[in-house]
C-alpha cells in the first residue's frame, strides 16, 4: 500500500557569492522586519526592533478574532504570530540570498544595493525618507511611516521600490513561516492520501564527457506543456521519431503537492519571482515536466465566437472554421473535459449566487479532469491524484507509448541552421543538461553538466510566450515582431470575509465564471470574474499593508475568506526580451489606460457581487483603500455599501494607490498571421523567413484569447501539428 506522506523535495545548492555587502543587508532586513515585523502590546519601553501597540488596540483586534472566527486559536499561538518578526524566520535569510542571487535580474539587484547604500548616508537617508537617520536605527513605527510614504510616493521609483520589498517580504513570510499553519489554519503538507499511479517516464541520460553528446531524431519538441503535450502524440502516433526536451524536470504524484516555496523553485519559471520591468505586472509561469498544464487550475473553456471572429478577420480564416472547431472537441475529448461531477467549493459557489442576485450572466466552467469530481484546491502546487488530465497525465503519456524519447533538464540555448541554396534551414538544436544527483534528486552537487546536440529534420518550439521568442532570437532569426504582441491576461484582487469558516485552500479551484461585462469596449475587450487559487503566499501577498499589525490582523480572517480575480483581456500589449545579462526572458509591459478603465470597472462590479454573496467584508487588492464592513448596528447594509462604493467609483485607479496586477496567462509574442511584416509564423506555424521551425504553444495567439488560454492553445497545437505530419509526409514522398 502506498504511503499518504508526501515526499520532501530538497532544493538545488544555492548559487555561490554575496549580493550585497553587510550594511546592505542590515537595512534590507530592516525592511524586511517592517513589512513583518514582531507586534506586541506596548507594556513599559517598547525594543527598536518590536511595533508596540496600544493594550487596548492590541486586545481589540484579539477580541474582534476571537467573535468572528470559528474555532479560534489560543493565546499562545496568536503571540507567537504576532511577535515573529521576518528575520526570526531560520529559513528566511537563505532562502532570500537565492532569490537575490538566482531570481533577482542583476540589474534589478544593482539598483537594490544603490538604495540600501543611499539609506545609510544622511543626504541621500533625507532625501528617501524625510530623515538624516539610517533606516534600521529608527524604531518600526517610524519605519512603517517611511514605507507608507513610499507607496504613495509622487516618484514612480519610490512607489516600484516600496512594491518590490513589500512582495518580496510577504512572499516569503508566507511560504516559510512555522507559525502560519497554526495560526492561519492552512496545512502546508495536507494529508490528500496515497499518490495515485502516474505514467513512468523514461528520461534519455547521458554519460560525462568532454564534448557533446549527440543524437538524431526526426522532430524535436523544445518545451513539455500544454502545446508540445499534443504535438508530441499526434507526430509520434504518425509514426515519426519524436524527441521532447524539457528544461526543468519531471515531479512524481510522490512528491506533489509540493510546499509554496519548494514548488516555487521546481515548478514555476523563475522561481515565481518575475515582475515586468515597471513592476506593474507579477508574471506567473510553469516551469515543469508538464509546463503551465501541471500547476493550472483546470479550467477547460473553448475559445469565443467573437475572438474567433477577430481572427478570422484578420486573414486567419481557420479560426472561424469546423475543422478549428473539431482541433477544440478532439482535445477536450482526450482530457474528459466535461462538468459531470464537479463539486464546486464555497468560493466557486458565492461567485455564481452574488452574479444571479444581481442578474449577471455567470456558468460553471468545465474541468479536465476526465470526468472525476478533483476536489482538490492544492493542485496547483502539483496534483497528487493524477486526476487533472494535463500534459503529465494524458499528451505526454500518449506520446511515449507511441515511442516519443524524453529529456528533462536540457535547457536548449539555440537552433542549429543550415544554408542550402540560399535557405536558412534548421537540422537541430543545441543545449546544456543537467543530470540528476547520484540519489535521484536536484540538491547534490555530484551532477553531470555536458552540451546536447540534437540533430533533428523538423524543429517545433514550444517554450511558451517567454522562452519561444527568446530561443528565435538567439538563433539569429530576424524579425521585428518576435517577442512584440505579448498578452498577459493582467487580474487583480477582490476578496469577500464571510461570516462562515470557508477553508477557503480546499476543492475545486477555479469552476465558475462571470462574463457580464467581457464586452467593455464594443471590441471584445473587457474583464471576466473568476475563483482564484488560495495558497497563502499566492493569495495574501495581495492583501493592502498598512501597518504589521493591520496586515496580520486581516490574516487571521483567512479561514472565513474567499478570493476572486478580474481577468482582464487586455487589448494592449507588451514586449519580451533577453535580459542583457543572463539571457532570460524579461518583459516590457504596462496595463494601458483603457484596459485599466476596464479593470477598474471590473474591481467595482466583482465588489457588487462579492457583496451581493454575502460577505460580511469586502477587501480590495488596492492601496489606500478601506475594506467595506457591513455595519452590524442595525444601519442598512445596502445603503452602506452603496456610500462605500460611491467613494470607491469617484477614488479612480490613480497611480499612487494602483491596483496590483498578476499574470498567470502570457500569450502572442510569437504571433500568427499573413504576412512577415505583421506576425511571427504563417497560419501553418511556420517561422517566417526559415525552414523547419514551428511554434505550438500560446505565443502564436493573434491576439488575447479572453479565456484561460489551455484549451486554444492545445487546438492550435493539434492543428499545427497535424499538419508538421502531413508535411514530413509529403517531402517523402517527394
Amino acid at each position: 500500500m502506498s504511503s499518504s506522506k508526501i515526499l520532501g523535495s530538497p532544493l538545488p545548492p544555492t548559487p555561490e557569492g554575496d549580493p550585497f555587502t553587510p550594511l546592505q543587508w542590515t537595512t534590507f532586513l530592516a525592511i524586511a522586519d517592517t513589512f513583518i515585523a514582531s507586534v506586541r502590546p506596548a507594556v513599559g519601553p517598547g525594543n527598536l526592533d518590536e511595533r508596540c501597540v496600544p493594550g487596548h488596540e492590541y486586545e481589540n483586534a484579539i477580541g474582534e478574532y476571537r467573535s468572528s472566527v470559528a474555532d479560534a486559536v489560543d493565546d499562545a499561538v496568536l503571540e507567537r504570530y504576532f511577535g515573529e518578526k521576518l528575520t526570526d524566520v531560520d529559513a528566511f535569510q537563505p532562502l532570500l540570498r537565492r532569490v537575490l542571487l538566482e531570481y533577482v535580474k542583476p540589474d534589478v539587484a544593482s539598483r537594490m544595493g544603490v538604495l540600501l547604500d543611499l539609506l545609510n548616508t544622511r543626504a541621500g537617508s533625507l532625501l528617501i525618507t524625510g530623515y538624516t537617520t539610517p533606516f534600521q536605527l529608527h524604531p518600526v513605527s517610524t519605519r512603517e511611516l517611511i514605507l507608507v510614504g513610499w507607496r504613495a510616493s509622487a516618484l514612480p521609483l519610490l512607489r516600484r521600490i516600496y512594491k518590490s520589498f513589500s512582495n518580496l517580504s510577504k512572499t516569503l513570510w508566507l511560504k516559510i513561516s512555522p507559525n502560519i499553519e497554526p495560526a492561519l489554519g492552512f496545512p502546508q503538507v495536507p494529508d490528500l492520501g496515497p499518490p495515485a499511479k502516474g505514467y513512468d517516464f523514461e528520461f534519455l541520460k547521458f554519460p560525462t564527457g568532454s564534448v557533446p553528446a549527440e543524437l538524431e531524431t526526426d522532430v524535436v519538441i523544445v518545451g513539455s506543456g500544454c502545446g508540445g503535450g499534443v504535438a508530441a502524440k499526434n507526430i509520434a502516433e504518425a509514426g515519426h521519431r519524436v524527441v521532447v526536451v524539457e528544461k526543468a524536470y519531471y515531479q512524481s504524484p510522490a512528491q506533489l503537492p509540493m510546499t509554496e516555496f519548494s514548488a516555487a523553485v521546481h515548478m514555476f519559471e523563475n522561481g515565481q519571482i518575475l515582475p515586468s520591468d515597471n513592476g506593474s505586472v507579477s508574471v506567473v509561469a510553469g516551469s515543469t515536466w508538464g509546463g503551465g498544464g501541471s500547476v493550472n487550475w483546470s479550467a477547460s473553456l473553448q475559445t469565443q465566437g467573437f475572438v474567433r471572429r477577430e481572427w478570422a478577420s484578420g486573414g486567419l480564416e481557420f479560426f472561424e472554421s469546423e475543422e478549428f472547431q473539431k482541433c477544440l472537441d478532439r482535445v477536450c475529448e482526450r482530457m474528459g473535459v466535461s462538468t459531470a461531477y464537479l463539486e464546486h467549493n464555497h468560493g466557486n459557489r458565492m461567485l455564481l449566487e452574488g452574479s444571479r442576485r444581481l442578474g449577471y450572466h455567470a456558468y460553471t466552467v468545465p474541468q479536465n479532469t476526465g470526468g472525476k469530481k478533483h476536489h482538490d484546491g492544492y493542485c496547483t502546487l502539483g496534483c497528487r491524484s493524477c486526476e487533472k488530465q494535463g500534459p503529465v497525465n494524458s499528451w505526454l503519456p500518449d506520446a511515449a507509448r507511441a515511442g516519443a524519447k524524453a529529456i528533462e533538464g536540457l535547457r536548449i540555448e539555440e537552433i542549429i541552421f543550415e544554408d542550402r541554396k540560399g535557405a536558412k534551414v534548421a537540422v537541430g538544436v543545441k543545449g546544456k543538461w543537467a543530470s540528476r544527483d547520484v540519489n535521484g534528486g536536484l540538491d547534490g552537487k555530484e551532477r553531470i553538466v555536458r552540451d546536447v546536440v540534437i540533430r533533428a529534420k523538423k524543429v517545433v518550439l514550444s517554450a511558451g510566450t517567454l522562452w519561444s521568442p527568446i530561443l528565435l532570437l538567439k538563433s539569429g532569426v530576424k524579425n521585428s515582431n518576435i517577442g512584440r504582441n505579448a498578452h498577459l491576461h493582467p487580474a487583480t484582487w477582490v476578496f469577500g470575509v464571510y461570516s462562515e469558516e470557508v477553508r477557503p485552500w480546499e476543492g475545486a479551484i477555479l469552476t465558475s465564471v462571470c462574463t457580464e461585462f467581457e464586452n467593455l469596449d464594443g471590441q471584445g475587450h473587457g474583464v471576466k470574474f473568476e475563483c482564484a487559487a488560495m495558497p497563502p503566499s499566492m493569495a495574501l501577498t495581495n492583501i493592502p499593508w498598512n501597518s504589521s499589525h493591520a496586515y496580520k490582523t486581516t490574516l487571521l480572517k483567512y479561514r472565513h475568506m474567499n478570493g476572486f480575480i478580474v481577468l482582464v483581456r487586455d487589448r494592449d500589449p507588451g514586449v519580451v526580451y533577453p535580459d542583457p545579462v543572463t539571457g532570460t526572458p524579461r518583459i516590457k509591459y504596462t496595463v494601458s489606460e483603457l484596459d485599466l478603465g476596464h479593470a477598474w470597472e471590473g474591481v467595482c462590479e466583482l465588489a457588487k457581487v462579492v457583496f451581493r454573496s454575502g460577505a460580511r467584508e469586502v477587501h480590495l487588492g488596492m492601496d489606500g483603500v478601506k475594506p467595506f464592513l457591513r455595519p452590524g448596528n442595525g444601519e442598512d447594509d445596502d445603503q452602506a455599501f452603496r456610500a462605500w462604493l460611491s467613494a470607491l467609483q469617484n477614488k479612480s485607479p490613480h497611480p499612487r494607490y494602483s491596483l496590483p496586477f498578476a499574470t498567470a496567462h502570457q500569450m502572442g509574442s510569437c504571433r500568427m498571421g499573413t504576412s512577415p511584416q505583421s506576425s511571427v509564423v504563417d497560419p501553418d506555424g511556420k517561422v517566417w523567413g526559415v525552414d523547419g521551425v514551428y511554434v505550438c504553444d500560446a505565443s502564436v495567439f493573434p491576439s488575447a484569447s479572453g479565456v484561460n488560454p489551455m484549451i486554444t492553445n492545445m487546438a492550435i497545437a493539434d492543428w499545427i501539428s497535424k499538419g508538421l505530419v502531413r508535411e514530413i509526409g509529403e517531402e517523402k514522398e517527394g
